[in-house]
């Protein structure tokens, strides 16, 4: 079974931590003996616009996808797309809040 993951990423950066790093690295390992498609939710905090937030979505899912394809994931089987802010975790508006929403949410489909 492959479970889920969320990597979380600081204000206004697709730059993935450590921490996430070790995540994807966790995914990969359990992923790569199934051969089902993956996708990539990229998230935003609540600040910016709309045309913003979706545009660094995109960037943060690119990177993740980015970064399992080179652990050596075929890049056809990754689908990601970008929420913006539409798709909030953490509900506060406040860093607590905004912290829960700067993520990319990596699961299997199907």
């Amino acid at each position: 079974m492959v479970a889920p993951v969320s990597i979380y990423f600081d204000f206004d950066s697709s730059t993935i931590s450590d921490e996430g790093r070790s995540k994807l690295q966790s995914f990969y390992e359990a992923a790569r003996r199934s051969d089902l498609p993956v996708r990539i939710e990229g998230n935003c905090d609540e600040r910016g616009t709309a045309e913003y937030n979706l545009a660094l979505g995109q960037r943060r899912a690119d990177a993740a996808k980015k970064y399992l394809v080179n652990l050596g994931m075929d890049g056809s089987r990754i689908r990601t797309v970008s929420n913006g802010k539409e798709k909030p975790r953490g509900q506060g508006h406040d860093e607590d809040g905004w912290r829960e929403n700067r993520r990319d949410d990596v699961q299997p489909e199907g």
